[in-house]
């Protein structure tokens, strides 16, 4: 391996030229959405993943898909442990293009925009903003009241993305996975990574 900075080893994403990328998956209801985007990122290829579920994610997995959170673990290049706050995510100095946090519940998204950096994934998320990194939140909740929306105001301002998992039916969707896959192509997008998950506006 060829270091990009003489007398510091290469990670083999560095190595090969790989995206690197977080992916946060909290306990909001919508655990499928997760599951999708690393399906996704598997299949995209030339990106290393870094996935962190927290431990109310797992309860949910369990409770929605009936699946182990192994399976999701399996999806991912590299898989955290949400105590582990000396994990490479937390520090700044570990370089990736930003992070994805899907689903992303109300108390992630308020400590989030409160740096209350209690878990990895809070603190990967703060990584984001203070780097000045893309950080995507699919906000899974509804209806909002008004504590949620100015918390959801103060991350936009921030620089974090808001991508609530909102269905488009101009793409006329036969299935959950396909409403699924739209939210997850979305966020996507916001990466620049490119996907066939969802029918654009343009396409016939």
């Amino acid at each position: 391996m060829v270091s990009v900075c003489p007398g510091v080893p290469c990670t083999p994403a560095e190595a090969l030229g790989m995206r690197r990328i977080v992916i946060g998956i909290s306990g909001a209801s919508g655990s499928a959405y997760g599951l999708k985007a690393l399906q996704a990122l598997r299949a995209v290829g030339g990106i290393e993943t870094h996935l962190v579920v927290t431990s109310s994610a797992v309860q949910t997995i369990d409770l929605e898909m009936g699946i182990p959170v192994k399976e999701f673990e399996a999806l991912a290049d590299v898989v955290h442990r949400d105590n582990d706050l000396a994990a490479s995510i937390s520090s700044g100095s570990f370089i990736t293009e930003g992070m994805l946090v899907i689903p992303c519940s109300i108390r992630s998204a308020s400590a989030i925009a409160y740096s209350m950096n209690s878990n990895l994934l809070v603190r990967a998320a703060d990584v984001c903003l203070k780097e000045k990194r893309k950080l995507v939140l699919v906000v899974r909740e509804t209806p909002l009241h008004l504590g949620h929306l100015r918390t959801l105001t103060q991350l936009a301002e921030m620089g974090a993305v808001i991508l609530p998992p909102m269905p488009a039916l101009y793409a006329n969707p036969r299935s959950v996975d396909d409403v699924v896959a739209h939210t997850v192509g979305k966020a996507l997008d916001q990466f620049g990574i490119g996907h066939a998950l969802f029918k654009r506006w343009t396409e016939e």
